[in-house]
């Protein structure tokens, strides 16, 4: 009789125990995630990218900083030219989130599949790089026709009444290629900065659970870990692409010369900047980014951890 009653608890343990997601159900929550942070962070910052963005395009006028510019704009046009391009910010960077994040960690189990565990761990900052530079270049393909709408409500205030009136008007004025004007730079802007972003995090993340054992802290506890990687990675992102940031800026604002293509047009934004030029509104961007990035790891992990996306393979175990 005692012998019989020994397997019933059996279940009981083993029903106690979390779903392990796989596949499209793991993936489609970490795109999620990587959305919700992404849009919820940038439309947050937009008066903060409308500063930065004048900035580069007009610093003669504007040459007071970043707490500076925000007075200049509200005195000359109104506080509410500060939410100028706020619905292509946040639409452009629900895609461009979803891509990111998601494909990062898609392509970082990619890797993981190929090299196998081993490997991949031991070759982890490759991993890092390349996974999120792939994923990049699949989200740019999703952010640039909106960050080129974007770019062009912030730097002509009467262009247009917000994103569905500026898209409309630049399709059918110059066509679908015009959204694209911009790829290239936007490229060089973001992969580098993803790359950067991505590596920096892991590196100070892995750093941190190094010292303080990752299974002892509260979830709020983890949110500060991300929190203070988040902002370290963001000013390093900042840094590495804030020349091409400069350029992209420069090259949506107005069209190319008839038969002028993107390189032409680039080399002679490059060569008019100069490095001095290149790093215009650096002050106001390293305090947008570091907050953004932030903002976004803290996000992205405690909106995994509801939703239970927690199939990804840590390499620094």
């Amino acid at each position: 009789m005692a012998s019989s009653a020994a397997p019933v608890a059996v279940p009981a343990v083993q029903a106690s125990q979390p779903e392990k997601l796989s596949g499209l159900a793991l993936y489609s929550r970490f795109a999620f995630a990587g959305a919700v942070c992404c849009s919820v962070t940038h439309g947050a910052m937009t008066p903060i990218d409308v500063v930065k963005t004048r900035i580069q395009l007009d610093p003669v006028t504007y040459n007071r900083g970043l707490f500076g510019g925000i007075r200049q704009v509200i005195q000359s046009e109104g506080a509410g030219a500060l939410l100028t391009g706020f619905g292509p910010t946040a639409a452009g960077y629900f895609l461009q989130g979803a891509f990111k994040f998601g494909g990062y960690e898609f392509f970082k189990q990619q890797a993981i599949n190929q090299l196998g565990y081993e490997n991949a761990a031991n070759n982890r900052t490759a991993v890092y790089l390349a996974s999120s530079a792939a994923a990049e270049f699949f989200a740019d393909i999703a952010l640039c026709p909106l960050e080129a709408t974007r770019i062009r409500l912030v730097s002509e205030p009467t262009f247009a009444n917000g994103l569905l009136g500026g898209f409309t008007k630049i399709l059918k004025n110059e066509g679908i290629g015009a959204f694209y004007s911009g790829f290239g730079p936007i490229l060089l802007k973001q992969v580098p900065y993803t790359m950067a972003k991505f590596v920096v995090y892991e590196k100070v993340v892995e750093g941190v659970y190094g010292v303080v054992d990752k299974n002892t802290l509260s979830d709020g506890g983890k949110t500060v870990v991300n929190l203070g990687s988040g902002l370290i990675a963001g000013f390093a992102a900042a840094i590495v692409s804030q020349p091409a940031d400069t350029m992209l800026s420069k090259i949506n604002k107005t069209k190319g010369l008839p038969g002028e293509g993107t390189i032409t047009r680039l080399y002679k934004i490059g060569k008019e900047l100069g490095l001095r030029g290149s790093f215009s509104g650096i002050g106001a961007r390293l305090f947008l980014v570091g907050l953004i990035t932030a903002g976004q790891f803290s996000i992205y992990g405690d909106i995994k951890r509801v939703l239970g996306a927690t199939g990804a393979i840590d390499l620094a175990k």
